[in-house]
């Protein structure tokens, strides 16, 4: 029986300063809302509220949690908290900003700049997989400077896929929806279900947690590109530890991507932790090689105008 659903507070609904005029998305774990402030600047809210743990009722403002899931509710709100907290320090144009954080209505809130454009994931669907590689390479390469910024701060992602990379419009792009909160809940063995998103979940998501690290976030990149590509999420990573039916990319899409790209996603897909590159600048240094190393990189306009103005000025010097 599917767990039942959270209802969000109501549009118009005055948080602390912010006025809530709707939700923009509703998961198992929490309610994303779409507010503004007291400047009427917009602004998202991401309130926890985990369904399988605490229930709001249609008319009510506070969950209902029973006393046996007292406990872990506490403690998720507590990971939630200190996982804002620890975001609110990071500031970088590749990762969601969080503004505020605070506790009310028995749970607590985070506060994150609004960002207009559309996911990645709506990109796939939009272009049903036929995403050209320059623009594969430019938007894994920007997002990984944002990756390297949360591993410098010694903290993980932990639910990187397409559906939490947000292309803005203008075409940057940013890492929003850490699932860091979710996976410690699930990882201390409170009354949880699992949150892995399957076929982006490395294997040390679902056991050897003391494995983690930032090659799990990579093996994460590298599921979401092969998506980007495939249009659709690998085999799970949990699957393929008992039946690896996986088919690397380079033998799937082979002469439709470079050689090299394709083999960057098998790099990047690998069982094994130490296969994987170990870090975002290893992985980031590979992305931004040439397609195809062997043929002569063709020049842009900019650097043919500045050949030629060269060869210019030394004829005249001479």
């Amino acid at each position: 029986m599917p767990a039942q659903a959270n209802v969000p507070l109501p549009d118009g609904y005055q948080l602390q300063s912010y006025r809530i005029t709707k939700v923009l998305s509703c998961g198992g774990f929490s309610i994303v809302y779409l507010a503004h402030d007291e400047a009427d600047q917009p602004v998202a809210i991401k309130e926890y509220l985990p369904s399988s743990l605490a229930l709001r009722h249609e008319g009510d403002v506070l969950p209902s949690i029973s006393e046996e899931n007292l406990a872990t509710f506490r403690y998720g709100m507590k990971c939630f908290f200190e996982e804002g907290r620890a975001l609110a320090r990071l500031s970088h144009p590749n990762l969601v900003r969080v503004l505020n954080f605070f506790r009310a209505n028995e749970t607590v809130y985070l506060v994150m700049r609004y960002e207009r454009g559309r996911t990645l994931q709506e990109h796939i669907q939009a272009r049903r997989g036929a995403i050209k590689e320059n623009f594969i390479r430019r938007i894994f390469t920007l997002l990984l400077n944002g990756l390297r910024e949360v591993h410098l701060n010694k903290l993980l992602h932990l639910d990187i896929k397409p559906a939490n990379i947000y292309v803005r419009n203008d075409g940057t792009p940013v890492l929003i929806d850490f699932g860091a909160a979710r996976q410690t809940l699930t990882a201390e063995g409170f009354k949880l279900n699992p949150m892995y998103t399957p076929g982006f979940a490395s294997p040390e998501h679902y056991k050897n947690r003391e494995l983690l690290g930032p090659w799990t976030d990579i093996y994460s990149v590298g599921a979401s590109i092969f998506a980007c590509i495939a249009g659709a999420a690998p085999q799970a990573a949990d699957l393929r530890v008992d039946k690896d039916r996986y088919v690397s990319a380079t033998k799937l899409f082979g002469g439709r991507y470079s050689d090299q790209l394709l083999e960057t996603i098998d790099w990047c897909l690998n069982l094994d932790h130490l296969k994987r590159p170990q870090s975002v600048l290893a992985l980031q240094k590979v992305l931004l090689r040439e397609r195809d190393p062997e043929t002569p990189r063709r020049k842009s306009f900019v650097s043919s105008l500045r050949g030629t103005l060269l060869k210019l000025a030394r004829k005249s010097v001479a």
